[in-house]
Order: C-alpha cells, then structure tokens, then sequence
C-alpha cells in the first residue's frame, strides 16, 4: 500500500499501536483521523499530536460504526485508507465465566467491527485512488493465549476474514494488508499486563518499513514464528505458552 498522501481512519487510534501508527502515518504526510470510546484519551492523543483529527465513536455499536461511515465520508471525502484496530483483550477464566454481555462486547469490538467497517467503507473505497484497508489481527491468530480465549478466537477469525476480503477484491484498486503483532508493550487489557512485550516504538519502525516496501502482511517477533509455523511447531508453541498447572 501506498504509505504517503493518503486520507485515513484508524479505529482504536487514542492510544497504543493505533496512536503509534496515526503517528507514522502523520510523519509521512497524511491526512489523519482517530476514533475511540474514550473522549479524554483523544484529547491527550489530539495534544500530543495537534494534526490528528478526532472522533469519539464506540465501535462495538452498529449504529455508531454506520454514523461514522456517514461522517468520515462527509468530512474527508478523499478517505482512501480504513485501519481496523480497536481492540480489547480480556483475561477470562471460563470454568466462571463472566456475564454473556461482556463476553459479547470482545467479539463486538474485535470482529464485529472490524467486518462490518469494511462492508460499509468498501463501495466509497472502491472509487478512491490507491485505497487500502488494513487489519490489525494478532500473533495469537496462530496459537491462541488460553487465558485469553475470545480475543485470542476473534484475532483468528479476523485474520480468516482478512484473507477471503483479499481474495475478493483481487482485480479491484483495494489493497487488503494484515499487521501481525506479537505481545507489545502498551495498556491492552490492562496496565502493566504487556511489560514483557516488544518496546512499542521498535515494533512500530518494523511495521513502517514492512508498510513502506509493500508487504501485504507484517510481522515482528512471535508473530512472525507463529505466522510461518507448521503444525508441529504451533504445536510446541501452544504448550510453551500455556503450561499446565500442577
């Protein structure tokens, strides 16, 4: 995909690899706009980086996705890049398992989202120059995280989504890119929980130029094991990563 003078929206944009991308994407000389739950959060966002423009949008809500279609089109006419990364990651102990309301909302922002963002944006896309929609998945698309069980599924099934929408729109101007990142140190599913993941600025560099020389997938670390693993390797993965407890 084309990485310069592009108008683009990424969902999940306050904060984390949304905000570090709005930044790369910034920096190369993009138009920019971000969306999240929180309105404090793009404020800080919109601070740090007086260019971005804003919106606050709950992506989990249909209606709120399709007015965000209707607005982002109405105001940036020239949108020609849609980054579906909002997320959420919860820890879920399925022998108790929470409340079917809170379980719902992981699948509503991680996959509901993501698909139906992309059916809403693709006929404006479709009439856009060097348009591109990019979805951000997950190194546990591969071999998922067992305390994580939903998030860890619905990066599966996105990942799976992302490669028929390419086969789809083969012969169409819309190029279809998957970022693919391992555990990466910022707040996802709380505070302090991803200190042991890649520095985010690094990986984000990596992702950049992967961007930049046209790679249809990127990948950093764990997520580029896990990616070109055969069976018996994701095998190995998962004990690995989910030892059994005594």
């Amino acid at each position: 995909m084309k990485t310069e003078s592009n108008t683009v929206l990424i969902t999940g944009g306050a904060s984390g690899i949304g905000l570090a991308l709005a930044e790369k994407f910034l920096q190369a000389g993009n138009t920019v706009i971000v969306c999240g739950r929180r309105e404090g959060k793009l404020a800080e966002a919109k601070a740090r980086l007086p260019r971005l423009h804003t919106r606050v949008c709950d992506v989990a809500d249909p209606k709120e996705r399709e007015a965000l279609r209707a607005w982002a089109i109405r105001e940036f006419p020239a949108l020609n890049v849609v980054v579906n990364n909002a997320g959420i990651q919860q820890r879920i102990a399925l022998r108790e398992p929470p409340a079917w309301e809170k379980l719902r909302e992981e699948l509503a922002i991680n996959l509901d989202a993501p698909i139906h963002l992309a059916a809403l944006f693709i006929p404006h896309l479709l009439t856009q120059k060097d348009p591109a929609i990019v979805n951000v998945t997950s190194g546990l698309a591969f071999s998922p995280l067992a305390n994580t069980p939903v998030y860890s599924a619905t990066k599966a099934a996105l990942r799976s989504f992302t490669l028929s929408l390419r086969h789809q729109l083969t012969g169409t101007p819309i190029s279809v890119v998957e970022i693919i990142p391992p555990a990466v140190d910022t707040d996802l599913g709380g505070v302090g929980l991803h200190t042991f993941g890649a520095p985010l600025g690094v990986f984000m560099d990596s992702v950049w130029e992967q961007l930049k020389s046209g790679s249809q997938e990127t990948t950093y670390g764990f997520s580029a094991e896990s990616s070109r693993a055969g069976r018996e390797q994701l095998d190995a993965i998962f004990k690995r990563m989910n030892p059994v407890q005594a």
